[in-house]
């Protein structure tokens, strides 16, 4: 199995089925001192510089208190408006990592351009970690996503998923390359103008992921041991920064899960998802229920984050 020292974190579509075991076993071991709140010195000496050109909460916050969860130092920005990258220079990537890879030893990057990680990867002398770029990828919230699972039900293998919303998301592409890995069937569930694209389906196909795409929840939620969703009222992830409009729209039936729904149709032991922020798309009384996992999964968004440092970081194997 390749070493995670000096790697950069940017695609699922190049991780192999024992490295998230792997992932999943340190973070197994860190877990505690997220846990326990206490801090460990496993990475005193090092230092995340974290480079968001798009607005976050969780996934800039949980990277960071994971570095700092390990004794390791922070520095960076969340909005690229108040740096030079984002003013009227408009600094380029090449130019801006050449620079960040002199305050940091892992740069941690969320980008509105779809690539922006990996072209960073291309000049920096340190590991890149892929933070969401665009309608890409957001292989670090997936693997999180797959830990919960894991940790859930004991296996990724023999499952069904029921993953509605945007099917342009960044997630929704993470996770379906990682189920090329499994013995995973996936429900896909979308609006018509946010289906998987012809171009992605064809990858799909070529890795062997099986997928059937359904026109609502009701008809298949009966069937998913997972239920994943995202909006399907959505931001445009190609700009750095979009502002509410008057009038966001609402969800769809054919793309909500509520709580009578999961009464009357899920499997009792089915478990819901969400990276979050959502929208009316899954309702607060869900959050009640036995099948909510969400909450979890943003604590395990720190653990994972952990893992991640401390491998890429040569803290860990």
């Amino acid at each position: 199995m390749r070493s995670f020292q000096g790697r950069d974190i940017l695609s699922l579509k190049d991780f192999e089925r024992e490295e998230y075991f792997q992932v999943f076993r340190v973070a197994d071991r860190l877990a505690p001192h997220a846990r326990d709140r206490r801090n460990t010195d496993l990475l005193r000496h090092k230092t995340l510089l974290t480079a968001f050109y798009q607005p976050s909460t969780r996934t800039r916050l949980a990277t960071e208190a994971a570095m700092h969860r390990l004794g390791g130092h922070v520095l960076g920005f969340s909005d690229a408006k108040m740096t030079r990258a984002g003013d009227f220079y408009q600094e380029s990537i090449k130019d801006t990592v050449h620079m960040l890879e002199y305050y940091g030893d892992v740069i941690a990057m969320r980008h509105y351009q779809q690539g922006a990680p990996a072209e960073a990867a291309r000049w920096a002398s340190v590991p890149v970690i892929n933070c969401g770029d665009g309608w890409g990828e957001h292989p670090t919230q997936v693997l999180t996503d797959l830990y919960t699972i894991w940790q859930a039900r004991g296996t990724l293998d023999g499952l069904r998923y029921l993953l509605v919303g945007d099917m342009r998301m960044r997630t929704m592409h993470s996770i379906l390359y990682a189920a090329s890995q499994f013995d995973m069937e996936a429900f896909v569930v979308s609006p018509e103008d946010m289906t998987l694209l012809d171009e992605f389906k064809a990858e799909l196909d070529e890795r062997n992921v099986v997928y059937r795409e359904v026109e609502s929840v009701e008809k298949c939620i009966a069937e998913a041991d997972v239920i994943y969703m995202e909006p399907v009222v959505q931001a445009d992830y190609t700009k750095s920064r979009e502002e509410v409009t008057e009038d966001r729209g609402r969800t769809p039936a054919a793309y909500r899960v509520t709580r009578e729904l999961l009464r009357d149709r899920a499997k009792s032991e089915a478990i819901i998802l969400h990276s979050l922020p959502r929208m009316d798309e899954l309702p607060p009384d869900v959050d009640a229920t036995r099948h909510a996992r969400y909450w979890v999964e943003a604590f395990n968004g720190v653990v994972m984050r952990m893992a991640l440092l401390a491998l890429v970081l040569g803290a860990a194997e």
